[in-house]
């Protein structure tokens, strides 16, 4: 059930990226989408889902591999 929860955890915000980089890709070829008015908004509305999205998917496998201690020593938690 843990497996299926940090699936849709994972998936969520990968799927927000993935619409963020379709409305990029859609502005550089001009074409509007969801009734926003000006290609330049749907651009950085685009910007930001995706850099929130990516930022989110690098962090939940940066934690996940940190707790697992396959990090590189430098990443690692120094203990006194």
């Amino acid at each position: 059930m843990s497996r299926l929860i940090a699936l849709l955890v994972v998936a969520i915000p990968g799927f927000l990226a993935v619409l963020g980089f379709k409305l990029m890709r859609d502005t550089l070829f001009g074409i509007e989408q969801f009734h926003i008015p000006f290609l330049w908004l749907q651009f950085l509305i685009g910007l930001l889902l995706f850099l929130l999205g990516l930022i989110f998917v690098a962090g939940f496998i940066f934690y996940r591999d940190k707790k697992r201690k396959k990090l590189q020593p430098k990443f690692q938690n120094k203990k006194a």
